[in-house]
């Protein structure tokens, strides 16, 4: 394909991953609007719970369904389902409705996001494939933590129904490109699918978090009710285990908890993703309640720990790529984020912006020194044969994190603002009910009148972060744990790039994630020097480079099904054909090339040097992958089978530029 048409290509699957990522967290600013317009301020945390949780369901079948079915396809039907939830939600009515709504956007959001990685897999040439990973991966990060300032802005200038009405017309356009754009590619193999593993995942976290979301709101704790789910929780999560140690294919390998890293980054990922969504959902709220900001300044304000995880997770990728020594970034990360919640639970109506946005700043430092390391690690120690599950299960786990993170703040809110708000209502003698739970209205009231209100919200919101402390100092006791292994050549070069730090929902697949790693290590390669000449020295070729580059072009334009001319090749480099045309009939003469009239083709000894260069393809990739080693001779096998393969793809999607000479 042209760089036009996979620029086109990239621009359809970024669509997608921006309406996923961001609806995670746009709608923190507009939830306290929300809550005045349609009550039930209890099940506030469901609106943003029901679209994580259905996410990371979602995004383990995706994978396995955009195989079966097509990635093209699945990304079409998942934008589908993405409008669908998107316009219900514009239109909800009562806080049900949209906690429904949520729920199916977040079926949709969870195929889009692991098509789009799926599909730049199956559509980026190898060699281009990492800059276009972490730009996406970027995209994912960015669109996360600004997604409150954007909440915040519709909420204010048009309703916070526009925060997910804004969705359809994108969906609508990302649709109709990806129909005219995307290739149809499924996989040769049909896959496996664990559908009762997933299912029974799903339903056994799902009555965990409604346990953890009823218990001292719906229902008291020692309720049958509350016991009930925890009960069914335990059972389900345990039938879990037991199915997954007996599928052919399961969804997460109990084998991979054998493996202290998997383990210990496991339940770090679950603490990031704990702190990280329920910390952003509750700020912006604490900010129009107690310190009277609009929703859009409540996101703008939110941006310092924003700012904090964008600079130490730069900061701890560099140093990890440069001195492959990662073990420590977790450990300060989680005490820097046990600091910031500690401080924020100190926040009031007296606390000042500079102080706020302190530490805010704090909080999220903490988050990004915490998250870069954790799936780079997980990678560089479990068998190739295990490499697809364990990156997936590792994100998973921080979605799941996520979803309870943000259930559990609102627990703990709920039960402690109930209480808390009753006794302000009493102190606060002409303040209506519509106001407590409206800021707008809330805000348009004298201070003195309402100063007992605003005391008891910020009372209950550091009550939250109080209790969420004790969470991050057993992630800091945990992430003592880690071990340090040595980092593979190709995860230190990858360490550096931000979109690898935000642990986008990734593929299953072990051949997609160990082509990354390659397409990082050439990209490295590519920068340093160029490679043909290499590979000419590890196939034991006597070729010219030049010689190599031609044969490469003209079984290049044979694989497209193309006439291979010396104005074709020419032009598609943007080089003058009196550069090229001495290249090429040097290897006429050498008897590699035939010449019909204008028209190249290889010939019997050129078809034997290119064997010859995807073999020296295979060759150098072993040596720059040589610390991908395994002491299973099965994991071996399946290993040297897919670098043979990835030679054949380097091989078909061309070589480096042309090296000629003007002579």
């Amino acid at each position: 394909m042209s760089k036009a048409k996979i620029n086109i290509i990239f621009a359809t699957v970024v669509l997608g991953m921006l309406m996923a990522a961001l609806d995670q967290t746009i709608v923190s600013a507009a939830l306290p609007s929300i809550v005045a317009d349609l009550g039930s301020a209890g099940h506030m945390a469901w609106v943003v719970t029901s679209y994580l949780l259905a996410e990371a369901v979602a995004t383990v079948l995706a994978g396995k369904l955009g195989d079966l079915f097509g990635r093209k396809l699945l990304f079409q039907i998942s934008g589908a389902i993405f409008i669908a939830g998107s316009a219900l939600a514009g239109v909800a009515t009562s806080m049900v409705v949209l906690i429904v709504a949520r729920g199916i956007q977040g079926i949709g959001a969870g195929g889009l996001m692991v098509t789009s990685m799926a599909l730049i897999a199956d559509t980026i040439p190898l060699r281009e494939r990492g800059k276009y990973q972490g730009a996406l991966g970027a995209v994912f990060g960015v669109t996360t933590v600004v997604g409150p300032t954007l909440g915040g802005l519709f909420t204010d200038h048009a309703s916070w129904r526009w925060c997910f009405y804004v969705n359809v017309p994108i969906a609508i356009i990302m649709i109709v490109m990806a129909a005219r754009t995307l290739p149809h590619l499924r996989a040769v193999a049909r896959p496996v699918i664990d559908y009762l593993g997933i299912g029974l995942v799903a339903l056994g976290v799902s009555s965990l978090i409604l346990g953890l979301e009823f218990g001292g709101n719906e229902y008291p704790w020692g309720s049958w009710q509350i016991i009930g789910l925890f009960v069914l929780a335990v059972v389900l999560l345990t039938a879990f285990v037991r199915v997954e140690n007996r599928a052919k294919e399961p969804m997460l390998p109990m084998r991979l908890f054998s493996s202290r890293v998997f383990t210990v980054s496991s339940v770090l990922s679950f603490i990031v993703g704990f702190a990280m969504l329920g910390s952003m959902t509750y700020l912006p709220a604490y900010l129009q309640y107690v310190d009277g900001a609009t929703a859009t300044s409540s996101g703008v304000r939110t941006l310092p720990l924003v700012i904090g995880l964008f600079i130490t997770s730069i900061f701890s990728g560099q140093v990890v790529g440069r001195t492959g020594r990662y073990r420590y970034f977790p450990v300060v990360g989680m005490a820097v984020m046990a600091l910031g919640l500690l401080l924020m639970s100190t926040m009031g109506h007296d606390t000042s912006v500079w102080l706020e946005s302190l530490y805010m700043l704090i909080l999220g430092s903490g988050l990004g020194l915490s998250m870069q390391v954790l799936t780079i690690v997980v990678q560089n120690t479990v068998p190739y044969a295990d490499l697809g599950t364990a990156t997936s299960g590792v994100t998973f786990f921080r979605t799941l994190g996520s979803a309870f993170g943000t259930a559990v703040f609102g627990t703990l809110y709920t039960n402690q603002s109930k209480t808390a708000l009753e006794e302000a209502m009493a102190q606060s003698p002409g303040v209506s009910p519509e106001a407590v739970s409206n800021p707008k209205l809330l805000r348009e009231l004298p201070y003195e009148q309402t100063k007992h209100i605003i005391d008891a919200y910020a009372s209950s919101i550091d009550h939250v972060f109080r209790w969420v402390v004790p969470v991050a100092v057993v992630g800091f006791v945990v992430s003592w744990f880690l071990p340090q292994v040595r980092l593979r050549d190709s995860s230190r070069h990858g360490a550096g790039d931000v979109g690898e730090g935000f642990s986008v929902p990734d593929s299953h697949d072990r051949v997609v994630q160990l082509e990354r790693a390659v397409a990082t290590t050439v990209r490295k390669a590519r920068a340093e020097k160029p490679i043909i000449p290499e590979l000419l020295a590890a196939s034991g070729s006597t070729l010219h480079p030049d010689a190599a580059w031609a044969l490469g072009q003209v079984y290049l334009y044979s694989k497209e099904g193309q006439p291979a001319t010396v104005h074709a090749i020419a032009y598609r480099h943007r080089l003058p054909v009196e550069v090229l045309a001495p290249v090429f009939r040097q290897a006429v003469e050498a008897g590699l090339l035939h010449d019909d009239r204008g028209t190249l083709t290889l010939t019997d000894e050129g078809n034997t040097e290119v064997d010859t260069l995807r073999v020296g393809w295979r060759r150098w990739l072993g040596d720059r992958l040589d610390d991908w080693n395994s002491e299973d001779p099965t994991d071996r096998e399946l290993l040297d089978k897919a670098l043979s393969r990835i030679a054949g793809k380097l091989l078909d999607q061309g070589a480096d530029s042309p090296e000629v000479s003007k002579g």
